[in-house]
């Protein structure tokens, strides 16, 4: 039995209320991961525009 069919017996198990806090929960996973993945983008700008915006650098692009 897949892990889905698992979790769908299970809920079919629960009443009504709990079946929606296991809808919550499952959303609250889902955007939580989006937001570690931005955070993670987030810190990655930042330590990339020390690296890159550099008078160097843009001396270099300017003829572009």
């Amino acid at each position: 039995m897949s892990t889905m069919q698992l979790i769908e017996n299970e809920i079919a198990a629960l009443p009504e209320p709990q079946q929606r806090e296991v809808y919550d929960f499952a959303r609250f996973l889902r955007f939580k991961t989006q937001d570690d993945q931005f955070d993670g983008l987030l810190a990655s700008e930042t330590v990339l525009s020390r690296d890159w915006d550099t008078p160097e650098d843009a001396a270099a692009w300017a003829s572009l």
